[in-house]
């Protein structure tokens, strides 16, 4: 039954009209991964792999798939009531080129997100990319929900990761580690999660945005929502997240009724940190002066510099950057356990880096430690269940790397989710 709404969904694109979005149940992503046609690389989608056993390594878009203007959809049929032809139009009008488009919600993917629909806009000139709400609960059949977008032309895809993810660090690595499998190691992903990393010490960042993770960050900075000013967003998100090394491109917010001024600043403040693309949530709530407000031209600020510190770790943090820290200190060769707590033993091993490197003797990971500690790649670590009997042969640990159980560091909680009110996960209540 599921399967035949799906298809009625594409049949109702011919009449220039989007169905409401019915869930597909995953599993109907492994058949449909091994039977659909390849579809084309040049559009941005995926091939069938030479064994014709349904595989989805892609052939990757050049350049930046995120460097552009871009509008997140949640409900096609609530955005301009699902009428393609007024999607077209009205992108066109506001300087769209990608529409960011819910493709998948946990294990379940989203009909609305078809080869049809994305065929159709990518006639009209616009870009589609894909991105899913992930759980975590069954990583596995996320990754194929996630593929299958890719399967349908879609030229990039988004992870929206959040509070359901918070500490599950094997959970990550399995999920992302099945994706890129499916999709190839250079297919354009992002993760759209939470922009301070400091109020989450439990979620995985340093897997999502690490090795095999996602290339870009894109960051949900609703500053109005969070109840802060466009300023202090920016600097705040950037603190933090440029540690990760990921290319950032914005995300701003157009719901929630934020003063049009204010979208505009955010716009010219992308600028001023050299962004290479801004995207807005979402479509549904957008009044006509947001459309107008970030599509209007403006110039850049004369009276911004941008805040290129990096977030400082000393003695007693804890969280996901400290587990990133020890990554790199590691690979620097200090011996020490990659556990997200900077206790005695990581004070002396950022002591024992910085003498070796030049740098002031204080035991504080600051901008010029970071900066110095961030040229050694991170050490390759496989996260298992804390309480699980490791078991590593040296075959194994050549193969995996370090084996770890999960961070202590994982089991914090969270300070606040800071974009509570802005939706994404399931289908709003009608």
């Amino acid at each position: 039954m599921r399967v035949d709404r799906g298809v009625r969904g594409c049949r109702a694109l011919e009449f220039g009209r989007f169905p409401k979005q019915g869930l597909t149940l995953a599993l109907v992503v492994v058949i449909a991964l091994a039977i659909a046609a390849p579809a084309s690389a040049g559009s941005g989608g995926a091939s069938t792999g030479p064994t014709g056993t349904g595989s989805t390594q892609s052939t990757a878009p050049k350049g930046n798939p995120f460097a552009t203007r871009g509008m997140w959809i949640w409900e096609l049929a609530r955005s301009d009531g699902g009428s393609l032809s007024s999607l077209v139009a009205d992108a066109r009008r506001y300087g769209i080129n990608t529409l960011f488009i819910k493709s998948g919600d946990g294990t379940s993917i989203w009909s609305q997100f078809n080869s049809s629909l994305v065929s159709a806009l990518h006639a009209h000139g616009l870009r589609v990319c894909a991105w899913q709400y992930v759980y975590g609960n069954h990583p596995i059949t996320e990754a194929y929900v996630g593929a299958a977008a890719v399967k349908a032309g879609a030229n990039c895809l988004v992870i929206d990761a959040e509070s359901e993810y918070e500490g599950k660090y094997v959970s990550a690595q399995a999920y992302l580690t099945r994706l890129r499998k499916l999709i190839g190691a250079n297919y354009p992903v992002s993760l759209a999660g939470f922009p301070y990393v400091d109020f989450h010490p439990g979620f995985p960042y340093s897997v999502f945005l690490g090795p095999g993770g996602a290339q870009y960050n894109t960051p949900q900075m609703y500053w109005a929502d969070i109840g802060t000013t466009v300023d202090a967003v920016y600097s705040h998100t950037y603190e933090f997240n440029s540690i990760y090394e990921r290319t950032i491109d914005p995300l701003g917010q157009t719901f929630n009724r934020p003063r049009l001024g204010q979208i505009i600043r955010f716009r010219q403040m992308s600028r001023s940190y050299g962004a290479a693309g801004v995207s807005w949530w979402d479509w549904q709530s957008s009044t006509t002066g947001a459309w107008q407000a970030l599509s209007r031209s403006v110039g850049p600020l004369t009276d911004v510099i941008a805040d290129t510190s990096l977030a400082s770790l000393g003695l007693h943090a804890a969280g996901d950057l400290v587990v990133w820290a020890q990554e790199h200190l590691v690979t620097a060769g200090e011996p020490i356990t990659i556990d997200g707590g900077f206790g005695p033993q990581t004070l002396a091993a950022v002591e024992s880096f910085q003498s070796a490197h030049g740098l002031p003797v204080d035991g504080v990971i600051g901008t010029l430690t970071w900066q110095a500690l961030l040229r050694y790649a991170p050490a390759a670590v496989k996260w298992v269940h804390r309480g699980k009997r490791i078991v590593a042969t040296a075959a194994s640990a050549r193969r995996a790397g370090i084996v770890e159980p999960v961070p202590k560091s994982a089991s914090l909680r969270a300070k606040r989710n800071e974009i509570a009110g802005a939706g994404g996960a399931g289908r709003p209540r009608r």
